[in-house]
């Protein structure tokens, strides 16, 4: 064999595997990971924190209830704080478990959790706390449009005016179309069980 088909018998399998590639990224165009990939760690064991506002966003017999959480520095302590969809609110200071491990909470210091009322088993969900449409982690300097959340399963940002439905995998309700709220991976185990979202 001459090294002119050498170098053709070579470059085939080269141009199939690259042919190939360049069909399977063109195959995932316009698929939309479930989960954030941007960093948030936040496990609270709420048997130990007895915290009921939390506690009412992780209970699955009663769906519809979300808890906003949040992370706070008082006197030199930290504490989560958590407000709920239903006017219920508190502070728990870090336990010892909390002190040893690292906290992220979304974005910008807030995550919502709940249990979906509109799909059964209810669906246990984690929003990261700001607009996906308004907000820019990556802006100098850094501003907050974080969502306020209604008893009716709605949150809602003051700057674009959007209402995103929690029970909805976050998606927006009224408004402007635009992005779906921020969503993470999470789990928990119950009321008083441990939450984990990551």
């Amino acid at each position: 064999m001459t090294n002119a088909g050498k170098s053709i018998k070579n470059a085939i399998p080269a141009f199939l595997v690259s042919s190939l590639f360049v069909v399977l990224l063109s195959a995932c165009g316009g698929v939309e990971n479930e989960y954030s990939d941007i960093r948030c760690y936040c496990i609270i064991n709420n048997g130990n924190h007895q915290d009921p506002t939390l506690a009412s966003a992780m209970n699955a017999a009663a769906p519809g209830v979300f808890c906003k959480i949040r992370t706070t520095y008082q006197s030199g302590a930290s504490y989560f704080s958590f407000e709920n969809n239903q006017g219920l609110s508190s502070q728990s200071r870090f336990d010892g478990e909390d002190q040893r491990r690292s906290v992220i909470v979304g974005l910008n210091n807030s995550l919502i959790v709940g249990f979906s009322n509109e799909s059964l088993p209810a669906k246990f969900y984690a929003y990261d706390g700001e607009c996906p449409n308004c907000f820019d982690y990556s802006a100098i300097p850094v501003r907050s449009h974080p969502l306020v959340m209604t008893s009716d399963g709605l949150a809602r940002c003051n700057t674009c005016q959007r209402s995103y439905a929690l029970n909805n995998l976050g998606r927006v309700s009224a408004g402007d179309g635009g992005k779906k709220l921020t969503p993470y991976y999470a789990s928990c185990t119950g009321p008083y069980g441990v939450l984990s979202v990551q």
